[in-house]
């Protein structure tokens, strides 16, 4: 990205009262996030959703020398980052209304991982929460999955501790800047996270671990991921918050049961009971709930020249699935450039033939 794109993005950012959802319908309604600031003010105010106020923030220059610092910082530090319209975007995210415009990355992190989980809980971790984290990820490693945490006390670092010691990809989302590290006794596993992952977080390389940071970076963990798994919960709590958003993004989420009378279980007991989560007592249930039973199994090669015909549109999905294994129905459409509308129905008419199966989660594999 040029440095007069990645300036207006972060003066986009910095803009007060201007969430996510406005800042990218704001880009995509001007065309170029550069534009954004060279536009007439009533040409802004007309926008849907902005008015008079709005612009006002959106062309307050008051923040732009710690904009500028913001960027010398980076372009110093050599920081890398991603903004929502790059191809290197991590796909599940680009999918989520709310994800970050930009967020900063550092470590030796992949987002071409097809199975991420997020895996979060209490803080306050138990013994039986802890043995059954160690366990779940250990029995998943065959899998390869990518775990996804936020490196705070208890279930997190136990989530990416595991990963680690099974040689798994790791990513901790980060509730401040990248000069900042909460807690400090986390320091230690810094470089082992360097290598085996990494630290994202969409904060300014200052800014503090505040409470509401905390509450926002849960999008992140939820949005990264196939499923959430909450370990240990108190009746309240940050991890129960990452499940409803997990929910919000139609995507799976487990829930570890206890006893009616443990504390930390009565979050993830109230997640089963309302039928929010899956339960989930071993590593059986998290494959076969997002289809993983059938990664590691044999492909029976679909002989269509001698049994089914296939028409242009259905070939090419075939091609993209015999090369991909198993896909989420919106990432297939998005790649194939391919109306979801018009994916549904391809899907279906494969389906019938006998080439497709659809799996939980608005995933599709080969037959």
């Amino acid at each position: 990205m040029e440095k007069e794109k990645l300036f207006a993005v972060l003066r986009l950012q910095k803009a007060k009262s201007i969430g996510t959802i406005l800042a990218k319908k704001l880009i995509h309604t001007v065309g170029d996030v550069e534009l954004l600031f060279k536009e007439r003010p009533h040409v802004l105010q007309k926008i849907h959703g902005v008015g008079t106020q709005i612009t006002k923030h959106l062309l307050d220059e008051s923040q732009l020398q710690n904009v500028d610092n913001e960027l010398q910082y980076v372009l110093d530090n050599k920081i890398e980052y991603a903004y929502f319209l790059d191809k290197d975007y991590p796909q599940k995210l680009k999918h989520c209304v709310d994800g970050p415009i930009l967020f900063f990355k550092e470590g030796s992190i992949d987002f071409t991982n097809k199975r991420v989980l997020s895996v979060v809980g209490t803080r306050s971790m138990t013994h039986y929460g802890r043995d059954f984290c160690k366990q779940l990820i250990h029995e998943l490693a065959k899998y390869d999955p990518m775990i996804v945490s936020g490196f705070a006390y208890g279930v997190d670092i136990c989530a990416h501790k595991v990963a680690m010691e099974n040689k798994l990809q790791t990513i901790a989302v980060l509730a401040h800047g990248l000069e900042q590290m909460y807690p400090r006794s986390h320091k230690k596993y810094m470089h082992q996270m360097h290598n085996r992952g990494g630290f994202i977080t969409e904060f300014w390389h200052d800014e503090n671990p505040l409470r509401e940071h905390f509450l926002q970076r849960n999008r992140i963990v939820a949005g990264l991921s196939d499923a959430t798994i909450v370990i240990e919960s108190a009746e309240k709590g940050g991890s129960l918050v990452t499940a409803d958003i997990a929910n919000s993004y139609d995507r799976e989420i487990f829930a570890v049961p206890g006893k009616v009378t443990d504390i930390y279980s009565k979050g993830c007991n109230n997640l089963i009971k309302q039928h929010k989560a899956h339960v989930i007592t071993s590593s059986k249930d998290v494959i076969k709930v997002l289809g993983w039973d059938t990664i590691l199994e044999p492909k029976r090669e679909v002989q269509k020249q001698l049994f089914v015909e296939l028409g242009v549109e259905e070939q090419k999905i075939y091609e993209y699935l015999k090369h991909k294994k198993a896909q989420l129905l919106d990432v297939i459409a998005l790649e194939c450039n391919i109306s979801t509308f018009q994916l549904a129905a391809i899907l279906l008419q494969l389906e019938l033939k006998g080439v497709v199966k659809p799996l939980p989660g608005k995933m599709f594999t080969l037959l």
